[in-house]
């Protein structure tokens, strides 16, 4: 069973996710990682290109692909869920954690990470901040409906982090 992290830009998906990775000795996929690879593009200019929906598109082909594989860590991007098939897919062979944290702590994040600020799009005209509080309310119901477990990521280590996802998913697969 693959453990797949979800949620927002800047929760700590890849961070998290590789290092849950190498404590499981699994591999560590990012799934933006993989769009950018098979595409050649960034995600930045995948958007500039054939826009959100062509995006979606390409996303939800290598989420199919990465649902395949089994006992790998998977990074999903923050849109994912917005497809219904996406999720069900990922739930076939995967246990799905939410990671979530304050939209403050999330565009400290972003904006710290210069390659987060060059490389992913902006999808309002809005500021950065309200952007990120915009999109979470309105992702927020399909991220909780996907999740199997979630956690916040805004005041813990990503060593805590890992070891609660582990302790959660070890119950999960044994019930």
């Amino acid at each position: 069973m693959n453990i797949v992290l979800i949620g927002f830009r800047g929760t700590g998906k890849s961070t998290v996710g590789k290092l849950l990775a190498q404590r499981l000795e699994r591999d560590f996929i990012d799934s933006d990682k993989c769009i950018e690879s098979s595409t050649g593009k960034t995600i930045k200019s995948i958007f500039e290109e054939v826009g959100e929906k062509g995006f979606r598109k390409i996303e939800a082909d290598i989420i199919t692909e990465l649902s395949k594989m089994d006992n790998t860590v998977i990074s999903a991007g923050g849109g994912v869920v917005l497809k219904e098939e996406n999720v069900r897919i990922l739930k076939n062979n995967g246990f799905l954690v939410l990671l979530e944290a304050t939209p403050k702590i999330i565009h400290n994040r972003i904006t710290q990470d210069e390659k987060t600020t060059q490389q992913r799009p902006s999808l309002t005209d809005k500021t950065p901040l309200d952007e990120i509080k915009h999109l979470i309310t309105k992702r927020e119901h399909a991220y909780k409906n996907a999740a199997d477990y979630t956690i916040n990521t805004s005041y813990v280590s990503c060593e805590d982090i890992v070891k609660e996802i582990i302790t959660t998913a070890n119950k999960s697969v044994n019930n």
